[in-house]
């Protein structure tokens, strides 16, 4: 008997040599220790930024608030983790013993020739049974009330490593909330300042038309007058043409992305109030010391893949664990007899305690599966990890260079559209007094009109790129 039980502490040992090696945060490539950005002056150490305080536009806010009340796919998100939080508390239980309430009755007609019926019919024979222990040989009854319970001894971190696994797929379901939750708004950001974007087109059209139609009108007068050709008043007349034209495809734009916004919002028809300014610049963020791998893991698709590597490693402990022999703990106790006359007697008191141990044997080949699939799982959540580390890590910096970079441009374009400006001003001046020609008014007002519009493209690009910078920085609500 001694060896049996040493040979299976060798197996048991043998085995546990063989178990699984987590992989973690330390087999990622290394993170740089800045993300090449830095400026000369450093402000401090970087703070974590909210919904609130970084989308400062209250109309905005208000949209956001809509999101998260009626907005289905984020309803449904919050579903989704109240279902993984079900799971969680599923294993933990499973770590606990079993207490099932018993009621049981049953009646049995045992055969003459059975050892059953023999002993039944012996029994009532015998002169050291009372009257009331005495079985009915036509059926037999039987009574049963009372509880039983069963509780596997956890040994090898079976259950533990389920009741791990589940923890960490929870925290990755609520990252996984939070990022499909940024997403959500983001969209909501960026069509909101594509609005913007489209009032301030349309109020340079409209401008620019109503410049465009007071020319026509003087080159009509002029041609009157035989100071100006057929050829001018054409030039002139498609030209306000083609601006009008231009506003009422805008007002098609701006319908289609207020109908967009709506649907974010899960309402059925109406307008969008929206304020007249793009999101400020937040240029402090470029200012501020960065920990590479804090904030990236602040991210919540970073976050999410990273507990679910944690996850896996739990599932491979696990499936590990499966080969050891399970040790099972149970019993009950109750009100057990063969009549209703005894059955609340103090000797009707039965009680059981058992105990088992159990290996697998012939389920080897299944186990292997489980545990050739639960490493493959690990190693796919690894890849999966570093792929979203080095994502993360390279949009980042671009979109801190971007910050930076859109500020010069948007200085730049200012002063295009202030030269462009004078210069609709000097050809005007200059075609009164016979120093320029139609077409240089044409042409002036044309370049004034697309610096203009440029530099309205430039500021909703900078505006989507502090977007993205808040998703990317795993921008919080709160």
């Amino acid at each position: 008997m001694k060896n049996k039980i040493t040979g299976l502490l060798v197996i048991v040992l043998i085995s546990a040599c063989a178990a699984p090696k987590d992989i973690d945060k330390s087999n990622v490539k290394p993170l740089p220790e800045s993300f090449g950005n830095t400026t000369a002056a450093q402000t401090g150490a970087f703070v974590p930024i909210t919904l609130t305080t970084y989308f400062n536009d209250p109309e905005l806010i208000a949209l956001f608030e809509k999101v998260v009340q009626a907005n289905p796919d984020y309803q449904i998100l919050q579903q989704r983790v109240q279902i993984a939080n079900a799971h969680l508390k599923q294993s933990k239980r499973a770590m606990l013993p079993t207490v099932d309430a018993l009621v049981n009755a049953s009646g049995t007609k045992f055969g003459k020739y059975t050892m059953e019926g023999v002993g039944n019919f012996d029994t009532n024979l015998s002169a050291n049974i009372e009257e009331n222990q005495k079985i009915r040989t036509d059926i037999t009854p039987n009574y049963f009330i009372g509880v039983q319970t069963s509780w596997e001894v956890d040994i090898w971190g079976r259950l533990r490593n389920k009741k791990k696994a589940a923890k960490e797929r929870y925290l990755a379901s609520f990252e996984g909330f939070r990022l499909v939750r940024n997403q959500l708004f983001t969209d909501v950001a960026d069509l909101y300042y594509e609005l913007i974007a489209l009032d301030k087109k349309m109020i340079i059209y409209e401008e620019n038309y109503a410049v465009q139609q007071k020319a026509f009108e003087i080159i009509l007068a002029e041609r009157s007058a035989g100071k100006s050709t057929e050829l001018a008043v054409q030039q002139f007349g498609a030209q306000t043409k083609k601006l009008l034209a231009e506003i009422e495809q805008l007002k098609l734009d701006i319908i289609a992305t207020e109908k967009a916004l709506l649907t974010l919002t899960g309402e059925y028809g109406g307008t969008i109030s929206r304020g007249g300014n793009f999101i400020t610049n937040h240029l402090q963020i470029l200012n501020q010391t960065m920990d590479v791998d804090s904030v990236i893991h602040q991210r919540p698709d970073v976050a999410e893949s990273y507990y679910e590597l944690l996850a896996t490693n739990a599932d491979a402990r696990s499936a590990r664990a499966a080969f050891f022999p399970k040790l099972q703990i149970g019993g009950g106790i109750g009100m057990n007899a063969f009549s209703m006359q005894t059955f609340f007697n103090p000797g009707s008191l039965a009680w059981q305690i058992l105990g088992g141990l159990t290996a697998p044997v012939f389920n080897q080949g299944q186990l292997k599966r489980d545990y050739f699939i639960s490493k493959r799982n690990q190693e796919i959540a690894f890849y999966s990890y570093q792929k979203n580390v080095t994502s993360a890590f390279n949009e980042l910096s671009l979109l801190l260079t971007q910050v930076g970079v859109y500020q010069d441009i948007l200085k730049i374009k200012a002063e295009e559209v202030a030269y462009l400006d004078r210069a609709v001003s000097v050809s005007n001046d200059l075609y009164l007094t016979g120093y320029a020609n139609y077409l240089e008014i044409i042409n002036s007002q044309k370049h004034k009109l697309q610096a203009e519009l440029d530099y309205v493209d430039y500021q909703q690009r900078n505006a989507r790129t502090l977007i993205t910078l808040y998703k990317a920085l795993g921008g919080e609500m709160e």
